[in-house]
């Protein structure tokens, strides 16, 4: 078994939203055996305040959290990453940096809440419903069992996770 957590890291375009809310999530349910961590291909430099509302609900505090780029996890000193998963369709699209050691990767595409246009409460229903949404995908990851699945099978495992089809083979 190792001896540090699992890392993830959820990426989206903004890092203001979609992945801030999967970083805190996987933080809260995964306990000791998981760490995870947000970034963007473009961040907004600011959480979106929907999203810090969904925050402060989940129990975390919004001022632990900001908006960074991805180039900060593929950088000499950075944490070493077991999974990378885009959560949204932009950035899953994008050519991504070469993350140092090949950790798994899958694509969790959710509906950005962002978008949503209406009022306010409108809103903020976008926002807790992708919420719940990631919960429930993050739940389930935190239930596998890492520790004895080898590289492929676990990417195959987080992949279907979402609906995804397994890694080509060709």
């Amino acid at each position: 078994m190792s001896a540090r957590p699992t890392t993830v890291l959820f990426l989206c375009t903004g890092n203001s939203a979609r992945s801030v809310l999967a970083e805190a999530l996987m933080n809260k349910l995964g306990g000791e055996r998981f760490r995870g961590y947000s970034a963007g291909s473009h961040p907004v430099g600011r959480i979106n305040p929907y999203a810090e509302r969904e925050l402060r609900v989940m129990g975390a505090d919004p001022a632990a959290f900001r908006s960074k780029s991805w180039d900060e996890f593929a950088a000499p000193g950075a944490p070493p990453l077991d999974i990378v998963i885009t959560v949204c369709d932009a950035a899953a699209g994008e050519v991504c940096p070469v993350w140092p050691g090949q950790p798994v990767t899958a694509h969790w595409g959710f509906p950005d809440p962002a978008a949503v246009d209406g009022d306010d409460e409108a809103k903020q229903r976008a926002f807790s419903r992708v919420a719940h949404q990631l919960h429930t995908r993050i739940q389930l990851l935190a239930s596998l069992p890492v520790a004895s699945l080898d590289r492929l099978s676990l990417e195959d495992r987080v992949r279907a996770l979402h609906g995804e089809s397994p890694r080509s083979t060709g």
